[in-house]
């Protein structure tokens, strides 16, 4: 008997890139700014970067970080599902990966209650 199970791809996992941003709906947090985390997970091949021990055939994690941490302190968006968008469209244009998953956290959130964290997360393919 086959197995129905989609083939598992590798991952490369970068967790907790953190930048000041602008993002929110209420004018202070446009104004004043707040931390935002960025988790990410990249979906690749890591075969031809493992045989070889070559940077070029993998995804350059330094790069990574730089790329998200100046999209956090970019152009202010309403929402943080928009900067996860932002974020994953630009991370499948600029890297060798087949998905990505983007997590956005903002721990400061204005919510009225005590609260720990407020994330979205979301999957995007390359089409």
């Amino acid at each position: 008997m086959g197995s129905s199970l989609p083939a598992r791809q590798d991952t490369i996992t970068l967790t907790g890139i953190t930048a000041v941003g602008h993002h929110g709906v209420f004018e202070h947090e446009r104004r004043d700014g707040q931390p935002f985390i960025v988790d990410v997970v990249l979906h690749l091949d890591l075969r031809p970067a493992g045989r070889s021990d070559d940077l070029t055939q993998t995804a350059h994690y330094g790069e990574l970080a730089e790329q998200v941490a100046e999209l956090i302190a970019g152009e202010p968006l309403n929402l943080i599902e928009a900067l996860a968008e932002r974020i994953a469209s630009s991370i499948l244009s600029s890297f060798a990966v087949t998905a990505v998953e983007v997590t956005v956290h903002k721990p400061k959130a204005p919510i009225g209650v005590p609260f720990g964290d407020v994330a979205v997360s979301i999957f995007r393919e390359r089409t």
